[in-house]
């Protein structure tokens, strides 16, 4: 079966910050996942099925369905076989697309009960959660999913362990996966608890310039008539963002956060009116990817301030009768600042005291 060939990931036309956001999860998954807001048709879905093609293949066993590491076997029959014995392929991540329609079987996996009962096994029929493991699970128009199946993924993306209970049996597996949510706001919101579950938001808006818009069109034809010949002539700018992906995740590592930034992201997030944690944890993170990406093994207050704005915005309290609050670069900047005053003040001090 030929492996479909998608649009090259360098070849779209502006929209910098949404690649910028896969990219930065792509090389750390501890980021935890993009919310991409926008309408339809400015290349949403694109870019993240490009994305799969810059990501290096990945080692797995081949009649394992939850496409486990041979190197480090997470599943319940791999860990039971021989090491030497178990068969290897290399593959391409996958992208695992989640219907609206999926029933809870259909996503989370389904128990076969008779079969366990009669014969002592828990048997699992595996779902998209179990297919997605080590890949990218890509949600479309995520706000009109059923909020029970959003929180049964957003449960497993968190954990990276997708449990399947049904009539007393409970069956586990791995399921570690970049999630990537799309929707259209016109269409309905994001209950706020969900939201503060993803890591980023980016919000896509259509081009407004007619030289781009033009330039997007150019390129949608010559890729039509010549797929592999466009992406021929792209093959150099994807193989420099493969390798500078895979130089970050290989530096990921050793990149450090100076100790006051801590401070300074916490000051950062509670002035901004955000209450949970997973702001502070996901700006951390991001921040690191965006070191990393960059070649530096430290975090500074600049990475800080761009990993703020995309982890914000959508965990800022909204008045339903009032346009969508935004995140203001300069209002970051003011706070970040005054922050890193807070911070670096009394180290000072003590220091003079010492």
């Amino acid at each position: 079966m030929t492996e479909p060939r998608f649009f090259p990931f360098t070849a779209i036309v502006e929209q910098e910050r949404l690649k910028q956001a896969l990219l930065l999860n792509a090389l750390n998954p501890a980021v935890g996942g993009v919310l991409i807001k926008g309408p339809s048709g400015t290349g949403k879905s694109t870019a993240v099925r490009g994305l799969a093609e810059l990501l290096p293949e990945i080692a797995v066993v081949a009649d394992c369905p939850f496409s486990c590491d041979p190197g480090h076997p997470a599943c319940a029959v791999c860990r039971s076989r021989p090491r030497e014995e178990l068969p290897v392929v290399r593959r391409r991540r996958r992208i695992v697309d989640l219907p609206l329609n999926a029933t809870e079987d259909r996503v989370s996996g389904s128990v076969d009960v008779a079969r366990a009962l009669k014969d002592g096994e828990r048997a699992l029929e595996p779902g998209l959660l179990a297919e997605a493991n080590r890949g990218i699970l890509y949600v479309d128009e995520i706000n009109l999913l059923d909020d029970h199946l959003t929180d049964v993924l957003l449960d497993a993306a968190a954990l990276g362990v997708n449990v399947v209970e049904r009539e007393g049996v409970s069956v586990s597996h791995p399921a570690r996966f970049l999630l990537v949510g799309t929707m259209n706001e016109e269409e309905g919101e994001l209950r706020p608890q969900i939201a503060d579950r993803i890591g980023l938001e980016v919000e896509v808006e259509a081009l407004a310039d007619p030289d781009a818009r033009g330039e997007v069109v150019r390129r949608h034809e010559a890729f039509s008539a010549d797929p592999e010949g466009f992406r021929t002539k792209w093959s150099g700018t994807q193989a420099e963002t493969a390798a500078a992906l895979a130089a970050g995740e290989g530096r990921l590592g050793r990149v450090r956060v100076p100790d006051e930034l801590y401070g300074a992201v916490g000051q950062l997030v509670v002035r901004s009116g955000v209450d949970s944690h997973r702001a502070d944890i996901t700006i951390v993170e991001c921040a690191k990817a965006l070191a990393a990406l960059a070649g530096r093994d430290e975090v500074d207050a600049e990475d800080v301030l761009e990993a703020a704005g995309l982890a914000l915005g959508h965990r800022l309290a909204a008045d339903p009768f009032a346009p969508a609050p935004r995140v203001e670069p300069q209002v970051l900047r003011r706070l970040l600042d005054e922050a890193l005053e807070v911070e670096v003040t009394p180290k000072k001090a003590a220091g003079r005291a010492r």
